[in-house]
């Protein structure tokens, strides 16, 4: 699935993934490929980005993500990766 990490002010990561975890504000939840649908709010925490080839990890402040078409599309205030 394509996976988009945005910031107001830049693009934070682009790309393909396996699976994305997310620490939803009703709770953590992964999202794999063909997912349905889905609009949910982020609280502050971890975002776990496996590929086939590494797994980042960014924390982030909060924001939301969008699941639509195997597009994810992460909307965040702020965002570091976690070396």
């Amino acid at each position: 699935m394509q996976l988009d990490i945005l910031t107001p002010e830049k693009r934070i990561f682009s790309g393909e993934a396996d699976a994305v975890s997310f620490p939803g504000t009703a709770g953590a939840f992964q999202v794999l490929n063909h997912h349905a649908p889905l609009i949910s709010s982020l609280k502050e925490g971890k975002v776990k980005v496996r590929t086939k080839k590494e797994e980042k990890l960014f924390t982030i402040k909060s924001g939301f993500v969008e699941v639509l078409k195997n597009k994810v599309t992460v909307l965040v205030e702020g965002v570091e990766e976690v070396s």
